[in-house]
């Protein structure tokens, strides 16, 4: 097939209408596979499949793993983890976090881009932060075509904005225009592929879990002054052009503001938890306090007074810095 076959789309929050939008647009003998990573939880329901089947006349299915790829039909990342295509065949796999996201869009659009080259369509449609970004970057390295949702009518504009601003994007449109556009594209023919670096290759390995030795991460980039959110190892700076990226040993990976995201919140966990220490501390002091009392040894009752004062005053000044981050989020 010399069009555009493959068709990849991420999207994140309050995307469920967008996609229904352009499913349900897409006609019946639409000749390419379209492959949907839409961030949901661990533990999400399983009814993206049957809600996009209904909303058009594509057959949509959540793949299990190496099923054969087929054109007209829409296969869903399933909950917690991620989808990867290869020459072929679809890859279930529950390999490290991207942007946070398992299933990550990068991790589609990165191995889409490896597997087929010209041949794959990106689409970046609303959501938060920038998970799809590096993938779309991917995506034209390899000759692909990148596509992106007018931030102008996205609900959260972010993932669209960030595509924008990184990746020389072919068509930045509204949802409307999308579904006849693919249709386009998957009778055009595609452009000649561009080759695959080797990082990009060992990438799309290292999603898949199958493997995240020291050496294949250290053949990536060099190491930073981070820590991974997530495992606490070393963070690796990614070479990857204009793009800030990073990448642990254990292969989880960030774009440098996804990993400001990840830090800010694991700073509020130890913040609350540090408030929680002191006012449990404060507590237990006091109440020593009075039990020595009650045994007429005030010299230690009034040590320990002393010491539930401290802490009480400590605790005081982490929910001021607490309570005032949440305010100026607020406003």
């Amino acid at each position: 097939m010399s069009g555009h076959n493959i068709v990849t789309i991420g999207v994140s929050a309050d995307g469920l209408e967008a996609l229904k939008t352009i499913v349900g647009n897409l006609p019946s003998e639409f000749p390419a596979a379209v492959f949907i990573v839409r961030h949901i939880g661990a533990r999400g329901s399983r009814l993206l499949a049957d809600i996009l089947s209904r909303s058009g006349q594509l057959r949509a299915v959540y793949p299990e793993d190496r099923d054969l790829i087929q054109p007209g039909r829409i296969y869903v990342a399933p909950p917690d983890h991620h989808m990867s295509i290869q020459d072929g065949c679809v890859r279930i796999t529950h390999g490290p976090k991207e942007n946070r996201h398992r299933p990550s869009v990068d991790v589609l659009f990165r191995s889409a881009a490896l597997a087929y080259g010209a041949k794959v369509v990106g689409v970046v449609l609303s959501g938060n932060l920038n998970d799809g970004t590096a993938g779309l970057l991917a995506i034209k390295k390899c000759g692909g075509v990148a596509v992106v949702q007018d931030s102008a009518e996205a609900s959260y504009p972010a993932m669209p904005k960030s595509a924008m601003e990184r990746v020389r994007v072919d068509y930045c449109l509204p949802l409307s225009d999308i579904a006849p556009l693919l249709s386009n594209l998957a009778r055009d023919a595609a452009n000649e592929d561009r080759p695959a670096s080797s990082d990009m290759e060992m990438e799309v390995v290292i999603a898949t879990g199958e493997t995240n030795t020291p050496e294949a991460i250290e053949k990536l980039g060099r190491p930073s002054e981070f820590t991974c959110p997530e495992c606490h190892g070393v963070l690796w700076e990614l070479n990857d052009g204009d793009l800030l990226r990073f990448r642990c040993r254990a292969g989880h990976a960030y774009l440098a503001e996804s990993l400001h995201e990840e830090q800010s919140e694991t700073e509020e966990d130890m913040l609350w938890e540090a408030f929680r220490a002191f006012e449990e501390g404060a507590a237990l002091a006091r109440r020593i306090a009075e039990s020595e009392r009650e045994r007429n040894r005030e010299e230690t009752a009034t040590r320990f007074e002393e010491s539930a004062q401290k802490k009480e005053q400590r605790a005081m000044v982490i929910q001021r810095m607490l309570l005032k981050d949440e305010l100026s989020s607020c406003a």
